[in-house]
């Protein structure tokens, strides 16, 4: 069952950002803002904004019904083609906003993974999409099927149509399970590909951070490739992974996966973990912010809030301060670093401060290095070239016994290296 989006006219839509609870981090302008945005991804065309403010969330419809009937009264104003709330509705809340507002209704959950349906481009992408839409369907279902109902009479009521609807039902469950077993077999073969990648060197770099932080224009920057980069939420949905050289015949692996958003919903997390597990592996993260944001605070603390989801709190990584070529004063760019621990502040675009991050990675790495000495026998000099891949020769003499080396490796290196010295022929 395929539930990705074909539509390609253009339809006029009605924001609403709803203020439920007190935001410090988050203005109500702000959120309204990034959801305009969303919907721009979506090539929809924004008729009117609708900023809300209640005391609390009404169980049947979220906002009150006096509220409903003027949204009700923009649309057919505008003739608007659906209405987007940036919070997440029940079920119930949507089937009766759209009793009154006529329109189908939306919530920012939804418009996520309509973009993320457009945006992916591999299998594992697009099987992870549907996943996480049928999830979202399921405890929907009851009110598409009342849709289908009013189009074309009757169906969806009781007798037949309640069948058909258990049998819907079965059916997306089973498609679940059948996808869960997809990602299950992508996990392996991505594990094997991992295998591969750590023949060449054993040190991993993941870029994470909010959407629209620049990082895979940092990607590039790093790796000197071309990665697809443009200024719009979730440009990179797939991950991409380089292997890259470093000063100092140092070599890791380097990935870039889809950014983060405030309030990522939980199942949307569970459903991309595969493409996560590039980050969950990592050896350090570099942490991508947008210096420029006026919610800098809150989106970082977003993409700490799916990290520790992820279970990785504790991981260490290193701010990177994106975008300073936007920033005309510099003693606000020293100001903000000085807010933040081990960060650096750089223009991705325009190559500012990548020299001198390179050197932190690097820093970073030789904290797991250690000094090794060894004789490798003559079945042995195979290994040679593993420690001069992946580390740094301090000194190399042919001797009786076979080929002296003097070198600092990574720990994980030098316990292969010994581990196949103690192997017999």
């Amino acid at each position: 069952m395929k539930t990705y989006s074909t539509k390609e006219e253009t339809e006029k839509t009605v924001l609403v950002t709803v203020e439920d609870k007190k935001r410090p981090l988050w203005p109500l302008e702000n959120r309204a803002e990034e959801l305009k945005n969303l919907a721009g991804s979506c090539e929809l065309s924004v008729v009117s904004e609708e900023l809300v403010k209640i005391k609390k969330i009404m169980p049947d419809l979220f906002i009150g019904k006096g509220k409903a009937e003027e949204i009700e009264a923009l649309v057919a104003e505008y003739q608007a083609d659906v209405v987007i709330f940036n919070n997440d509705l029940s079920p119930s809340q949507q089937k009766n906003l759209e009793d009154i507002i006529k329109v189908k209704t939306i919530d920012r959950t939804q418009l996520i993974l309509d973009i993320f349906a457009r945006r992916t481009v591999s299998n594992e992408g697009k099987v992870q999409v549907e996943l996480a839409q049928l999830v979202y369907i399921l405890p929907r279902l009851s009110r598409m099927w009342l849709h289908l109902s009013r189009q074309k009479g009757g169906i969806g009521t009781k007798g037949p149509g309640e069948q058909q609807l258990e049998v819907d039902r079965r059916k997306i469950r089973e498609r679940i399970s059948k996808l869960k077993k997809i990602l299950k077999d992508i996990r392996k073969h991505k594990e094997l590909a991992r295998i591969q990648r750590s023949k060449f060197s054993s040190f991993s770099i993941a870029l994470v951070g909010y959407t629209n932080s620049g990082k895979s224009t940092l990607f590039n920057a790093i790796t000197q490739g071309h990665a697809m980069s443009k200024d719009q939420l979730f440009s990179t949905l797939d991950p991409t992974v380089r292997k890259i050289s470093l000063p100092g015949k140092h070599r890791a692996i380097i990935s870039d996966t889809v950014g983060f958003l405030n309030e990522l919903p939980h199942h949307l997390v569970e459903s991309f973990k595969t493409t996560l597990e590039e980050t969950v592996n990592a050896d350090i993260l570099l942490h991508v912010i947008d210096i420029t944001s006026e919610c800098l605070e809150g989106r970082r603390i977003a993409v700490l809030n799916v990290l520790e989801e992820l279970g990785m709190k504790d991981k260490t990584n290193i701010v990177v301060l994106n975008k300073i070529d936007k920033v005309n004063n510099k003693n606000e760019i020293e100001r903000i670093k000085r807010d933040f621990h081990n960060a650096f502040s750089i223009s991705a675009l325009k190559g500012e401060g990548i020299d001198e991050l390179k050197d932190e990675i690097i820093r970073f790495m030789q904290k797991d290095h250690e000094r090794i000495e060894v004789v490798l026998p003559h079945r042995h000099y195979s290994l040679a070239k593993t420690i001069r891949e992946n580390g740094t020769v301090e000194r190399e003499e042919y001797r009786e016994k076979g080929l002296f080396i003097s070198a600092y490796l990574p720990k994980s290196i030098k316990h292969k290296i010994f581990k196949r010295l103690k192997e017999k022929k």
